[in-house]
Order: structure tokens, then sequence, then C-alpha cells
């Protein structure tokens, strides 16, 4: 009976060993983009941040280590309390291997400290704050959004360069606001110019006269407007209402623009304005394939964000087929190892998460130099990658 029972012992683990792990195999690999569905950066992300992440996993070949890859999304209200509990249900109970898209830095901070905690991976492509890397990175995490410092390096240095040295800044109040207007006013400083005064808004501000005329009243030769999505677009609207983007007026600086901003303004409104960005959809043959593809099922061209999705999530699931692995901190290091295709411009990851890239100068057309509705950028100079963005960040230099 002893004898007996210990062969039967060894069958049954025999058995155990040679049996194949179907559950690890099977089980879908979960991305998910976690955006502003119904708010003010909806059009930026939403629905076409959803898109953009499933044209990526159809293109990288929608299943990777026998996983097959599926897109889940969620709305995060602009609350970092709803998207931080929404992030640990997605990587606790869900199954979800990645996060993206994360408008809002306070949002963004919220994941990514949830990520860190599960060494997790998080790929933010909208929050812009430079913190993310330079105060913040983690090895599973990445940062594809054209951030402050890069975004104000080569606008507010050109327009100091052009005679615009005094400045008024309003500002959206909260941390990605603060922000903007720290590394703005650090550059023109640094170029010789002057920063007069500012003011702030909430998210969401309806009336902007006040800070408007304490624009005007101050003389600046130069008005920086740190606010983004529908609060920017409204701003920019009661600016042309003010008179404030007239020749001869004060040069009007859009820090963080999106393409959806400048279609729903309109070039009569819109046009002048100056701003950096690492992407537009006619920049190469490579995007607009992409933005053929997106706009057949949104009906819009793709901002920036939404293709930092589509080549985040690509890279990162074309790194974990290389890497043979779908271990975050080693999917990390394979994302760092391989070259990025930013939709026919080159990037990398670097070793502290920021990706790096080339962005460009640009000015909104006018209404004359304008091919179709679209067709709203003109290309002013290149801001090369080691000018746009600060220095490694040495303590994540190692991946620890």
């Amino acid at each position: 009976m002893q004898f007996l029972g210990r062969r039967r012992f060894a069958t049954m683990a025999a058995a155990l060993t040679l049996a194949p792990p179907l559950a690890a195999e099977t089980r879908p690999l979960r991305i998910g983009v976690l955006t502003d569905e119904t708010g003010p950066y909806a059009d930026s992300g939403g629905a076409g941040s959803v898109v953009a992440a499933r044209l990526a996993a159809a293109d990288a070949g929608a299943t990777v280590l026998g996983r097959p890859v599926e897109i889940l999304h969620a709305d995060h209200q602009n609350r970092p309390d709803i998207a931080a509990a929404i992030a640990r249900r997605w990587y606790d109970t869900e199954g979800v291997d990645a996060i993206t898209d994360l408008p809002v830095t306070a949002i963004a901070l919220a994941v990514l400290q949830v990520a860190r905690e599960r060494r997790r991976t998080v790929m933010i492509t909208a929050a812009a704050t430079s913190d993310i890397t330079a105060k913040f990175c983690t090895p599973t995490s990445t940062h594809w959004a054209d951030d402050t410092h890069a975004l104000t390096a080569g606008t507010a240095g050109a327009v100091v360069g052009s005679g615009a040295k005094t400045w008024f800044f309003i500002t959206v109040d909260h941390a990605f606001g603060a922000a903007m207007q720290r590394d703005a006013a650090a550059v023109i400083e640094a170029s010789g110019g002057t920063v007069l005064g500012s003011g702030r808004h909430p998210i969401g501000e309806t009336d902007y006269a006040a800070l408007l005329l304490r624009a005007q009243a101050s003389g600046a030769q130069a008005i920086g407007l740190a606010s983004v999505g529908g609060d920017l677009i409204n701003l920019i609207k009661q600016a042309s209402e003010f008179g404030l983007l007239r020749p001869g007026g004060p040069v009007m600086v859009a820090f963080l623009t999106y393409i959806t901003d400048i279609h729903a303004l309109g070039l009569p409104t819109a046009q002048g304005l100056t701003f950096s960005a690492g992407f537009y959809w006619d920049q190469s043959e490579a995007a607009r394939a992409f933005a053929r593809r997106f706009a057949a099922e949104r009906h819009a061209m793709p901002t920036k964000n939404q293709a930092a999705i589509y080549t985040a999530v690509r890279h990162y699931l074309q790194s974990m087929a290389a890497a043979g692995s779908d271990d975050p901190i080693v999917v990390g290091r394979a994302m760092q190892a391989r070259p990025v295709d930013y939709l026919g411009h080159p990037a990398q990851v670097r070793a502290d998460g920021r990706v790096l890239y080339d962005l460009t100068l640009f000015r909104v057309k006018t209404p004359a130099e304008s091919r179709g509705p679209w067709d709203t950028y003109t290309p002013l100079r290149t801001l090369p990658a080691g000018e746009a963005f600060l220095p490694m960040n040495a303590a994540c230099a190692g991946g620890s």
C-alpha cells in the first residue's frame, strides 16, 4: 500500500509537471486606455485614443506571445482618485498589463504611483509636465508626450528672439499649468526677456474677460497661454473678441496645442499662433497613411496624443515579442533597446523613460495658405531632441 501510494503520487506529480500552463498562455494581453471621454480633453484623447490603440494592436499582429491583445478603456472624469481606483482595479483584478493616455498631470501622477507600487507598465502620452521623468521616473514607465520643457524651449525662445521680450501669462490652475509657466519663464528670462505678470483660471472657466484685460493692461508684447483643450479654445476665442489677435497686437503663444483645437477655432481666428509639437499628420508618408486610417473611423485627423498612443502601444507590443517575455521590467528594457518609429520620424526611449525625438516649431496657416480643412500648420524650424528635452535623470539611468 505504501509503495502504491508513492507510485500514485509520482504519477500525479509528473502529470502536473508536464501539463501546459494553459491559463497563463491564453490570458488576454490587456492594454487600458485611461482617458477623458466626456470633459475638456475628449477631442484630443477620448474615443480617438481608443481607436489609435486598436489600430496599433492590429498592426502588431493582434496576438503577442500567444496572447490575444485586448484594448480596454475608461473615463477618469478628470479626478485623480477615480483614475487611481480604476488603475488599481485594472492591474489587480482585471489583468491589465499596461495603461496609456492619462491627460492632466494630477491624473498621470496618481496612476504612475499605482504602477510604481505594482511594478506594472504605464505609458503616458497626454500629461505634459517634465516632472514625470525629471522627478518621478520608474523602470516600467515611459513619457511620450511633448513635455513642458520641450514645448517651451523652442517656442518661447523663438518668440523672444523675434523681439517680443515682455510677457504676461494666462495659466490654467493645476500642476500642468504651473509647470508650463515655470519652464517657459525660465527660457524667456534666459533669452533676455521679462515676465511682467500672470493670472490663473480653473479648469472649465467660461469667462476670461478679467484675465484678458489684465494681460492687455500690462503692455506685454507676448501673451503666453498655458492652458489646453476646451479652456484654450475658449480663451483664444475671447482674445479674438477683445481684439488681441489683430495685426500689430501682442503675440499670442499657445504652448500645448492640438490640431482639434485649431480646427474648432477655424483659421480666421487661429491664424498666426505659434507653438511646438512632435507630430503633425502631414509630416511624412507614414503619418499620412496612419491619418487616413484614423480619419476613416473618426472623421478627423489624429492629434499628437492619439499618434503617440498608436506609437507607444505598437512599440510596447513589438518589444514584448522581441524580448520573448511579458515581465514589465524585461519589456521596459526591450523598449529602451529598440529604436522607435514615430510615424516616419526616429525616436528613442531613454533609460529614465523619456522618449526622445525632434520637435517642430509651427505657425498656423492663414485661410489663403490652407488647401483644406485639416491643412493647418506651416513648419518654421526643427528643434533637435537634445535641445528640447531635459538631460537624463541619473536616478533612473540604471533602471532602479
